[in-house]
């Protein structure tokens, strides 16, 4: 049976993208696909005469029945993950003007800018189901690489794949996280003059932000509670988890205890990587 990675999303979100860098992991690709020719493409690459071992279909704009079609792929036994690629409304209409390409709902649409909103609505019972929800919001060609290859390189199906990711609060809650942890009760590295411009990765803020007592704490708690967890969201048909850990800019506190966090989950043999998006701010 086939490893299959169904990618949906927004228009304009980096499906295309998504698609070249699955290319490059030895995905064989099909683009814009219809979902009544799903079964069509998996049958054929299903064949014993056939070669491909892991298949990657972009969802055209239409994904209605596409649930459907998953469903069906999973009962036949192929191991299938459903990406879903996400951005927030103004980056999205940004990207069309830079482009000057016109939106696939246009014509349903008064504007760019309802059209996206209308493609939002409709697509949103499919990200509700998606196994990994990816925000390109933020993210440039290579960290949208860097995220795919850590999702899609070595996969290993039978564990709950944990990103723990650092952010901050002031340029906004990460789109794809599915649990936050809000660390702005913790002293700020920021108004020491000695470790402002530092980064979370300094063992001098490190050392900072996790010898407090009510860091370790919290570290305590939390890595309890979550190890706990893991196994209820893999039962449950998670294969991806990501936790995202926001301080004020992204740059110290989050960083700090994202590193620490990943560190204790890795001494459980938890596979987990570890992301900072504001960390250059």
């Amino acid at each position: 049976m086939a490893e299959i990675v169904v990618i949906a999303g927004l228009s304009g979100a980096g499906r295309s993208g998504a698609a070249d860098v699955l290319e490059d992991l030895g995905f064989y690709v099909v683009d814009n696909l219809p979902t009544s020719l799903l079964p069509t493409i998996v049958d054929l690459a299903s064949q014993p005469s056939s070669d491909i071992a892991r298949l990657a279909l972009v969802s055209g704009r239409n994904h209605e029945g596409l649930m459907r079609e998953v469903a069906k792929m999973r009962a036949d036994g192929h191991v299938v993950t459903l990406l879903f690629l996400d951005a927030a409304t103004p980056v999205i209409v940004q990207r069309y003007d830079a482009t000057r390409r016109r939106h696939p709902f246009a014509d349903q649409s008064e504007g760019v800018l309802e059209a996206i909103e209308h493609e939002r609505d409709i697509l949103q019972p499919v990200k509700n189901q998606a196994d990994l929800v990816i925000d390109t919001t933020d993210l440039n060609v290579h960290q949208l690489k860097e995220k795919l290859i850590s999702a899609f390189a070595e996969v290993d199906h039978q564990q709950v794949q944990i990103t723990v990711e650092s952010f901050g609060f002031k340029h906004g809650v990460p789109l794809d996280a599915d649990i936050v942890m809000d660390v702005r009760f913790l002293p700020n590295p920021h108004w020491e003059d000695e470790l402002r411009p530092l980064t979370g990765h300094d063992p001098k803020v490190r050392d900072y932000v996790l010898e407090r007592s009510v860091t370790a704490a919290f570290l305590d708690h939390l890595e309890t509670m979550l190890v706990d967890l893991f196994p209820s969201y893999q039962a449950e048909g998670r294969a991806y988890l990501t936790i995202a850990i926001g301080c004020t800019g992204g740059r110290h506190r989050s960083v700090a205890i994202t590193e620490e966090l990943a560190r204790r989950f890795a001494e459980h043999g938890v596979a987990v990587r570890t992301s900072h998006r504001d960390v250059a701010h």
